[in-house]
């Protein structure tokens, strides 16, 4: 097992990209987190980036915007310095978790004030799409994307299902799984495999911000075939199984699966 091996988490101190930065430590892997906390939920970042090295693992946390162009440009330089070079394996997997949006409903009735707006909309769409396109293009231009890296963006069933004030996220999960499957094409002849994971309603940090989520999580986890929600863990231990294809990632064989949803939801997306 190659001791330099490196993954890149944006969202790491919470929900799915907590228990992915863990299951990819405790699977040989270094960490490089990023995660916008305040002074009340950094210990719990700390805490994270504590245990991962108590795997024996490297943990560098950033605790900022990850949409922000500057910061982005540090992290991908100090990505450079720790996982690059020409022996070096690079970045080996990629995921963007970024869980932070606009819960407005588009038509608000009696207070036209509460609706979406441009700012709020745009905000969201360049946080929870766009942005992983951007990290995307800069660790590419950084040489930092080998042959058989895994790159993942987290998606769910709200691109295509409507939830009270999910519209500006829904929008934002539509247009990051038409990213995944643009950067697919283009990262293909490079060996680089790009993909959605659709995970199935869970009760997290982002989740619970949603209006109406202690009835979204009772409708899907009564309506689920595997009779509970979706944890975390369930869809890191994928990532992590996926990632531990080392004759794959060698060969750069793992960019045959590419541009797809994957669903990690329990089979609740087909009967909901």
């Amino acid at each position: 097992m190659d001791k330099r091996r490196w993954a890149l988490i944006l969202g790491a101190s919470s929900g799915f990209g907590e228990a992915a930065a863990l299951a990819l430590a405790a699977g040989g892997f270094n960490i490089i987190g990023v995660h916008l906390d305040r002074r009340s939920t950094l210990a719990n970042a700390e805490r994270i980036a504590g245990e991962i090295r108590g795997m024996g693992r490297e943990a560098l946390f950033f605790n900022v915007n990850a949409a922000d162009h500057e910061r982005r440009a540090e992290i991908v330089e100090t990505c450079r310095k720790s996982a690059g070079g020409d022996n070096a394996p690079g970045i080996r997997v990629f995921l963007h978790s970024l869980a932070f949006g606009t819960l407005k409903p588009y038509i608000a009735g009696d207070s036209a004030k509460s609706a979406v707006r441009p700012a709020d909309m745009d905000m969201t769409l360049d946080v929870m799409a766009h942005s992983f396109v951007y990290w995307t293009q800069d660790l590419f231009a950084a040489g930092l994307l080998a042959r058989g890296a895994w790159l993942f963006a987290m998606s769910s069933a709200g691109s295509h299902r409507a939830w009270p004030s999910y519209g500006p996220v829904s929008a934002a999960k539509a247009a990051l799984e038409a990213h995944v499957r643009q950067l697919a094409v283009e990262l293909a002849p490079h060996g680089i495999a790009v993909n959605a994971i659709q995970a199935g309603v869970a009760d997290t940090p982002a989740s619970r911000r949603i209006p109406g989520s202690e009835l979204m999580f009772d409708k899907a986890a009564g309506m689920n075939p595997g009779g509970r929600l979706t944890r975390p863990e369930d869809v890191a231990k994928i990532i992590a199984a996926l990632a531990a294809g080392e004759s794959q990632a060698a060969a750069g064989t793992a960019c045959w699966m590419t541009g797809n949803v994957i669903k990690i939801d329990g089979g609740e997306d087909i009967v909901g």
